[in-house]
């Protein structure tokens, strides 16, 4: 099921949460005038731009960030996001964004004079300490009352860290270097429980082959992947067999084994408890004839 959040921080500026946590891909669309730039935030899985109806797109992967710009036409926002895919998107006037950087104009690429009526395109990655606001952005737990505040300081947060990013990573003065380890850390966990997902470590093994102790690991887990270790494991796992099913060349045994499944009973309750249907029924739904 997909849904978006807008939240208006202030008459020109507007943050969204995209979330689509179901099996469908999720098309959002939203007027955006010109004059506007469109921070967009890949957290996880994938999604497209569709601009000029359908004949031009920009993928956004994960981990990965888009800035658009065009002072001359309106670029409306057209996005499909894949499943299991989390957008954030950060949306402000250029009046205002010139004002945060009125004295250092220069310093921001597109700012500069000779670019500030030019249309802009830049595509990057996010970084550690990026990813650590986007993720606060998704699993916060606020009265609603400083909700409000609480988006407006990550927003500002979110575009000092994008614009910093050329900054020597390992300046004495940059106030995330820890938190940047222990993220790099935590990503190096993911892509260990990923690579061995059918025989994963136990977490304290884990926790000692990225050098951070047990209680880092599961917190630091829990806070950029919005999951346990095992719970973000078991999603994982869920949409590859759903992808190999999707591929046509396994059949239903093969698929659990291949995730760590040795009896198929046991592959097919936790399959139905991701996604509500057997194995099985998922395949018919994809393709009546088998």
């Amino acid at each position: 099921m997909g849904s978006q959040e807008i939240i208006k921080i202030e008459d020109d500026f507007t943050l969204i949460r995209f979330q689509n946590d179901g099996l469908e891909t999720f098309n959002a669309q939203r007027e955006v005038s010109s004059g506007l730039i469109q921070f967009h935030f890949g957290l996880k899985g994938s999604a497209k731009f569709i601009f000029n109806q359908g004949n031009y797109a920009l993928d956004l992967k994960e981990e990965k960030s888009l800035l658009l710009y065009n002072p001359q036409k309106e670029l409306p926002l057209n996005l499909e996001l894949a499943p299991n895919s989390w957008v954030i998107s950060v949306i402000i006037s250029i009046k205002k964004f010139h004002a945060l950087f009125s004295s250092e104009a220069d310093y921001i690429t597109f700012l500069s004079g000779e670019n500030k009526d030019k249309k802009y395109y830049n595509e990057g990655n996010i970084s550690p300490s990026m990813a650590i606001v986007l993720s606060q952005l998704f699993h916060y737990n606020l009265h609603p009352s400083i909700k409000n505040l609480y988006y407006k300081g990550k927003g500002y947060e979110l575009l000092s860290l994008y614009f910093n990013r050329t900054e020597d990573p390992n300046a004495e003065q940059c106030p995330f270097l820890i938190d940047e380890d222990n993220v790099m850390k935590i990503r190096k966990a993911k892509e260990i429980i990923i690579a061995n997902m059918a025989e994963p470590p136990g977490l304290q093994e884990l926790a000692d082959e990225i050098g951070l102790n047990l209680k880092k690991l599961k917190m630091g887990f829990k806070q950029i992947y919005g999951d346990t270790v095992y719970g973000f494991l078991f999603d994982y796992k869920m949409d590859f067999a759903r992808k190999l099913l999707d591929s046509g060349s396994y059949n239903v045994n093969e698929v659990g084994l291949k995730i760590g499944y040795s009896t198929g009973s046991h592959f097919i309750a936790a399959f139905k408890k991701k996604f509500a249907t057997t194995p099985k029924k998922y395949l018919m739904s994809i393709n009546p004839n088998t």
